[in-house]
């Protein structure tokens, strides 16, 4: 006979792993259990149920219709309860503990490194783990408590904070443009340097439109392709070409004049579609007390607009 009254949180939250993972031994090591363990309770789940979770073979672990059934479950018991425990530990708590922060490079290194003394001058029983990376990064696999993105949020699943808009610029020094001309079109950076960031997803494109028109691609001509942004923003403050980027990244540059912003009548962008700036806490509604202030934090430090936005 079934009893779904001995299903217990352990119980699930192994099962939830093990159907994101596809595998009992990568739960088993992250757990530090064996194997065995792992494959135990999870019989003993689908015995509960009196329903098979997964298909079982010597290359993979296989969700079956029922386990994806179930899994939507799981996940919302097990994210009541963690929003239930956050709550009631918040009441009587202060932050504290590891907090996980997965962010872009050159993001990283200039908007959020430099902010982590006062925050943990702030917070002084925290600890931050900082991981940068320009890679794709799911935020249900990956071990991340706060992820920044930039562009569009369309998993529905996943809840975030709005910090900015990112506004990209095209952009090259005086001594450039006084040696090679300013563009006054598109079309005339056919016949300039271009300076172009590749990435793990590819070389990015030169997006532009003109007021209403529809986005057209521009094709450039690289003197230089990086997966490096400091690379070629070095190299564009060394007159070596133009550069396509976001104002978080050169808008210092361009108050001060090292960089000149131009093709101003144009709008440009490597890419159609939302731009903003978010802080991503996965899997919950409810994120722990000091994933929420390192948040808030840093909402309070960029303002709005963001410190960086550059005024033409």
């Amino acid at each position: 006979m079934n009893d779904i009254s001995s299903i217990n949180i352990r119980a699930l939250k192994f099962f939830i792993d093990v159907y994101q993972s596809k595998s009992f031994s990568v739960v088993a090591r992250r757990e530090n259990v064996s194997p065995s363990m792992v494959s135990r309770v999870i019989l003993q789940l689908e015995g509960a149920l009196g329903q098979q979770l997964f298909y079982r073979n010597t290359r993979a672990i296989m969700p079956t219709e029922a386990g994806r059934i179930f899994h939507g479950y799981a996940r919302s018991m097990t994210e009541q309860l963690s929003e239930v425990r956050n709550e009631l530990q918040d009441r009587a708590s202060q932050p504290k503990g590891l907090i996980r922060i997965n962010a872009p490079v050159f993001f990283g290194q200039k908007h959020i490194a430099p902010w982590l003394s006062g925050f943990l001058n702030r917070y002084p029983l925290i600890q931050v783990e900082l991981t940068q990376t320009d890679d794709f990064i799911d935020p249900h696999t990956d071990a991340a408590d706060i992820i920044f993105r930039i562009g569009s949020l369309s998993d529905s699943s996943l809840h975030g904070k709005t910090l900015g808009v990112q506004t990209y610029h095209l952009a090259a020094s005086p001594g450039y443009l006084k040696k090679y001309g300013i563009p006054k079109q598109p079309s005339d950076l056919s016949e300039h340097h271009g300076l172009i960031y590749r990435g793990s997803s590819g070389q990015n494109r030169w997006l532009f439109k003109n007021n209403s028109s529809a986005w057209q691609q521009q094709v450039v001509i690289p003197t230089l392709v990086s997966n490096n942004a400091e690379t070629l923003l070095i190299s564009a403050l060394n007159d070596m070409g133009i550069v396509l980027f976001p104002d978080w990244l050169i808008g210092e540059s361009l108050t001060a004049g090292t960089l000149v912003s131009i093709l101003g009548s144009f709008t440009p962008t490597i890419k159609v579609g939302s731009q903003n700036i978010t802080a991503i806490y996965p899997n919950t509604k409810q994120p722990p007390l000091n994933v929420r202030v390192c948040i808030d934090y840093f909402s309070e430090v960029y303002g709005n607009p963001v410190y960086w936005k550059y005024q033409n």
